[in-house]
């Protein structure tokens, strides 16, 4: 494969984490006519600003505490972790209304700052960091695309974990595939809490009597005869017959050295050395 392929191939995918997550939203949009998406739940560390109508001496700016709550005047302790920005301003109004304090508040929240619910993208990425959920129905393409998608010499597949149901969650997602209609499904909700994490590619060495020696992209299934092609193929001392590849053991122990035949596959950190033809 050239050097030009390497960065095309990275920008393509980055390009299709971007398309998805905007292609995404009209089609939730869609399906908001048969029921409405979820809203946005408040979470321990956010800043919300809370404006009850008329009553400028209510106005508070305010840190949602570990515990979920904020200290509210007149109120005092209320819980707002965890509620959704509109059953939060329902709260505050009917305390104030069945406490006496306001005839018929009308109360605004405002989130200032998202800081409750958060997702970390790791790894082979543009932008790596955390990254507030913002809306309910984040997805995991929406969350690439706001990490600049997938960087130079990362993986093709991408890693998901948290908690979901009280359980450890994993979930091993193939890009390529997200992008058809039978790999949305792939193209889960991420959660306050989850992780994201992006590989390096996987390489293979090749050296000895090939024309462009040096490290390359392993594709998939790829075999020793692809993998000398991608090479630029043997010199003219070359030979066929004097192919090796040395292999890592699975337990990260001894190095094999193997004698493949070229419909072999190759596998990720192979060695791949054609040897001088003694003849």
């Amino acid at each position: 494969m050239s050097g030009f392929a390497h960065p095309l191939l990275r920008a393509v995918l980055t390009l299709a984490c971007v398309v998805l997550a905007l292609a995404a939203a009209p089609a939730r949009g869609q399906s908001a006519v048969a029921s409405a998406p979820a809203e946005y739940r408040l979470g321990a560390g956010d800043v919300v600003r809370v404006v009850v109508y008329q009553n400028p001496d209510l106005t508070l700016e305010t840190r949602i505490t570990e515990a979920g709550v904020v200290s509210y005047p007149l109120l005092g302790s209320v819980r707002l972790g965890g509620q959704t920005v509109t059953a939060a301003e329902k709260l505050i109004a009917d305390g104030l209304r069945n406490g006496n304090f306001v005839k018929q508040p009308q109360v605004t929240i405002v989130v200032v700052q998202v800081r409750g619910n958060q997702v970390s993208v790791l790894g082979q990425v543009n932008r790596p960091g955390r990254y507030p959920i913002e809306v309910a129905d984040m997805r995991l393409s929406d969350l690439l695309a706001t990490a600049g998608g997938i960087a130079q010499g990362g993986a093709d597949t991408v890693v998901l974990t948290g908690v979901r149901q009280g359980q450890p969650y994993r979930l091993v997602v193939d890009l390529p595939t997200l992008f058809t209609a039978a790999g949305r499904a792939n193209d889960v909700l991420v959660l306050n809490g989850d992780t994201v994490w992006v590989d390096r590619q996987a390489i293979v060495y090749i050296y000895g009597e090939v024309q462009r020696p040096g490290p390359m992209r392993l594709e998939r299934d790829m075999t020793v005869m692809q993998a000398l092609a991608t090479g630029g193929g043997l010199t003219q001392r070359g030979t066929e017959k004097g192919i090796r590849v040395h292999r890592k053991a699975a337990d990260g122990g001894k190095v094999q050295v193997l004698q493949p035949t070229m419909d072999d596959k190759v596998q990720d950190g192979d060695v791949v050395y054609v040897r001088e033809s003694l003849f």
